[in-house]
C-alpha cells in the first residue's frame, strides 16, 4: 500500500538515460518503488498519462536568502510553480550566516536593507534551525559567503587579510562546514571582496577540501578580463584541489562576447586535466547586477562610504564622470530595477531619467547612487544569446536562475524583478528543447537534477530512483512554456502540473496549495 502512486508516466530520471514508461510509487517522503504498479494500491492515484516525470529541479544559485525572501515570503511561489524543489543560498560571497561580528551582515546590503532586522543566530547551525522553523515551500541548503567572513575582521576596511587572519577565518569556515554548510562562495567583484588575494582563496579552498565542500565563485570579472578572472578561479581549483563551481557564467558587453569561447575552452581543458570544474548558466540576455559595480574600480576601492565620499567631491567626481565615458560600457541600456528611492524610478531607464532632467548619462548614475546611498538594483541587456546557447548545452554546465522566490502580488510593490524568478526552468524547455533543439530532454533535466545534486553533496536528491527523497515534477510537455517578461516578471509558467516535495503535493493541476514541505538540508 502507497500513499501515491504516479501512474502511466514516462519517466526522466535524471541520470541522462533514455525516457521510459513507468509507475512511481511514493510512501512517506521517499520514492518506494518504480515499475508497473498497475494491481498496486495507494491512498491517491497521480495519472500522468502523456506526462514527463522528472525529479525536482536543484537551483544552486538562489538569492532567496541574501534577497529576505525565505522570511518575508516563505512560499517562494514563483520557484514552486517552475518545478524547483531544492535551492542552495549563500551566493556570491554573501550568506546570512555566520555572523562573526556586528559588520558580517553587511554583505547583503547590497540586496536587501538590514537595517531593521531582527537576526537570532549566529552559527550557521543556528541559522538553519531558524529556517527549518520557517517551513519553507523547498528545501533548502546553504554555502558560506567569504564577503560575509571577512566582513567580521575588515569591517568597512579594504585591504589584504594577514595569514593569522585568514587562518582564523579558515578555522571559522571549518566550523561552518561542519553545522552544516555545502562549501564556500565569493563574490570578488563587489568592492569589499576586491581586495581578496589568490592565495586567501587558495588557502580557504583547502579548507572547503577536508570536508568534501565546493567552492563557488562569482569571479572577479565577466566583461573585457574574463578569461584572466576565469584562469584565476581554475588556478585555485589547481593548487587546492577544491571543487570549483563558477556562479551565472556570462560575457558582458558585445565587444566582449567573443572571449566566451576562450572561457569555455579553459573549463574543458581544466576537466580534461582531472580537475572538477562546472559552471551554472540562465536563459536570458538580460541580467541584473548592482549598479556600482559598474564604476571605475578604483571608485570604489574602499567601500561603500569611500565610493559616496568620493563621488561627493567635485574635483573627483569630474575623473569619475571621465573614466565612465571611456568605459565602453552602454550605459543607456540600463534600467532600474530595485531601488530605496521613488517607486516612479522602477522600470525606467537611466537615459530616460537622463534625458527628462537634462543631464547626461553618467552624471545621472553617479546622481542615482548618490540618493540611493548605492544600493539600486539594475537590469541590462548585454549578453549574447549565441553565447548562452554554447553555454547550455556545454558539459560542464548546470541550470540556474540567479533569482529569487516572490509571489507575483509582490508586483505592487513596484521593483521590477528578473524574469529568471519565474520561468528559468520551463524556458529551458521551450526555447532550447521544443524551440532550437540544440539539447535533448534527457540531458537538459540532469544538467537541473542529478549534475548539481551530485556536485554540492546533496545526497538522495536529483534522480527518480527507489529510496530516495520524493522530489517530483510532472511536465505536460505540449504545454510547457515560461510566461515572464522583462516587461512583466510576475507571471506563473505553463505546463508544469504537479510538484511534490518530500513526497507531499505542493502544485496541483498547475495550482500552488500553500504546501510548505521543504526541508533544511545539511552537509
Amino acid at each position: 500500500m502507497f500513499d501515491i502512486i504516479i501512474k502511466n508516466g514516462t519517466l526522466i530520471d535524471g541520470s541522462g538515460r533514455p525516457m521510459y514508461r513507468a509507475d512511481i510509487g511514493i510512501k512517506d517522503d521517499r520514492i518506494a518503488k518504480i515499475g508497473d504498479l498497475h494491481n498496486e494500491k495507494s491512498d491517491l492515484e497521480i495519472d500522468a498519462s502523456q506526462r514527463l516525470v522528472c525529479p525536482g529541479f536543484v537551483d544552486v544559485n538562489n538569492h532567496s536568502d541574501t534577497y529576505w525572501q525565505i522570511f518575508a515570503n516563505p512560499k517562494l511561489e514563483s520557484l514552486i510553480n517552475q518545478g524547483i524543489t531544492t535551492i542552495v543560498g549563500g551566493n556570491c560571497g554573501a550568506s546570512l550566516a555566520p555572523l562573526l561580528g556586528a559588520k558580517a551582515i553587511s554583505s547583503v546590503q547590497k540586496w536587501a536593507n538590514v537595517s531593521q532586522t531582527s537576526l537570532d543566530w549566529l552559527t550557521v547551525e543556528e541559522f538553519l534551525d531558524v529556517v527549518e522553523k520557517k517551513k519553507l515551500s523547498v528545501n533548502f541548503a546553504t554555502l558560506v559567503g567569504q564577503a560575509t567572513l571577512r566582513r567580521s575582521i575588515l569591517d568597512d576596511d579594504m585591504r589584504n587579510l594577514n595569514s593569522k587572519e585568514v587562518d582564523f577565518l579558515a578555522g571559522k569556515l571549518a566550523t561552518s562546514m561542519k553545522d552544516g554548510a555545502l562549501g564556500m562562495s565569493s563574490g570578488l567583484v563587489y568592492s569589499h571582496a576586491r581586495s581578496t588575494t589568490t592565495d586567501e582563496l587558495v588557502n580557504l579552498a583547502q579548507t572547503i577540501v577536508k570536508y568534501n565542500g565546493v567552492y563557488v565563485t562569482h569571479m572577479r570579472n565577466e566583461n573585457s578580463d574574463i578569461v584572466a578572472a576565469t584562469e584565476e578561479a581554475i588556478e585555485i581549483a589547481r593548487k587546492s584541489k577544491v571543487k570549483l563551481h563558477i556562479s551565472h557564467l556570462k560575457v558582458m558587453g558585445e565587444k566582449n562576447w567573443g572571449m566566451m569561447d576562450g572561457v569555455l575552452d579553459a573549463i574543458s581543458r581544466a576537466n580534461e586535466v582531472g580537475l572538477d570544474v562546472s559552471f551554472d548558466v540562465f536563459p536570458y540576455t538580460n541580467t541584473g547586477s548592482v549598479l556600482y559595480t559598474l564604476l571605475p574600480n578604483w571608485v570604489v576601492d574602499g567601500g561603500k562610504k569611500m565610493m559616496l565620499s568620493r563621488l561627493k567631491d567635485p574635483e573627483t567626481r569630474a575623473k569619475v564622470l571621465a573614466d565612465m565615458s571611456e568605459s565602453g560600457i552602454d550605459y543607456s541600456k540600463i534600467e532600474i530595477a530595485i531601488s530605496p528611492l521613488n517607486k516612479t524610478l522602477a522600470r525606467r531607464k537611466i537615459s530616460e531619467i537622463a534625458t527628462s532632467q537634462e543631464k547626461t548619462i553618467e552624471d545621472t548614475v553617479i546622481d542615482i547612487l548618490l540618493a540611493s546611498e548605492g544600493r539600486v538594483i539594475i537590469s541590462l541587456d548585454v549578453l549574447s544569446e549565441e553565447n548562452i546557447a554554447k553555454a547550455i548545452v556545454h558539459p560542464a554546465s548546470m541550470i540556474s536562475t540567479n533569482g529569487s522566490g516572490y509571489a507575483d502580488a509582490h508586483a505592487k510593490t513596484g521593483e521590477i524583478v528578473h524574469p529568471r524568478s519565474f520561468g528559468t526552468f520551463p524556458r529551458i524547455f521551450s526555447k532550447y528543447v521544443l524551440g532550437k533543439r540544440i539539447i535533448s530532454w534527457e540531458d537538459a533535466v540532469k544538467k537541473m537534477t542529478s549534475v548539481p545534486a551530485q556536485k554540492f553533496g546533496i545526497e538522495r536528491r536529483g534522480e527518480l530512483k527507489e529510496k530516495y527523497f520524493a522530489d517530483i515534477v510532472i511536465i505536460n510537455r505540449d504545454e510547457i512554456r515560461d510566461m515572464a517578461t522583462p516587461e512583466n516578471p510576475y507571471q506563473y509558467n505553463k505546463g508544469i502540473d504537479f510538484v511534490l516535495v518530500n513526497g507531499q503535493i505542493a502544485l496541483q493541476d498547475g495550482i500552488y496549495n500553500n504546501g510548505r514541505n521543504g526541508r533544511v538540508i545539511r552537509r
